[in-house]
């Protein structure tokens, strides 16, 4: 079986001769097929553009939608009924900058489900989600989960 290969293009122009507090961290990213072009910059603790997404911001989405996306292919294949699924996912960066990562990501999804849904079933799928999730099977980071399970109706 070929590989999948995932293709992005990144675009910076500007001037790193003005230094370290002046250059521009703005940028943008690509990755065809897809027409969307996301307008960057680094988080503006490093100087960055706040009103812009940042690197860190998009492995902490990159994490929660993969999770999402995890959950619902096994929740449809088990015609589990989800009826809406949203997450507030927060990434955690260390405090020693020299060594830096992001240490932890934590996802806290809210997950509708219809009236008599199996709880225990729901929450097991949360969890073979994020075995089967190729974002947290590719990260370093402490991820952790913690589902609040809403019946719809």
């Amino acid at each position: 079986m070929e590989r999948l290969a995932h293709h992005a293009r990144l675009e910076w122009e500007g001037s790193t001769g003005v230094g370290y507090r002046a250059y521009s961290r703005n940028h943008s990213a690509t990755a065809a097929p897809a027409s969307a072009s996301l307008q960057l910059s680094a988080d503006p603790h490093f100087k960055g553009d706040a009103t812009l997404l940042n690197p860190e911001q998009l492995i902490v989405l990159a994490a929660s939608s993969c999770q999402m996306l995890s959950f619902l292919s096994l929740a449809a294949r088990k015609h589990l009924d989800v009826v809406a699924y949203t997450d507030d996912a927060t990434g955690y960066l260390s405090e020693d900058l020299r060594k830096a990562s992001i240490e932890q990501i934590t996802l806290n999804p809210t997950i509708t489900v219809t009236e008599g849904t199996d709880e225990g079933l729901v929450r097991e799928l949360v969890e073979q989600g994020h075995d089967e999730c190729y974002i947290a099977n590719s990260l370093n980071s402490t991820i952790t989960i913690t589902p609040t399970i809403v019946f719809a109706g």
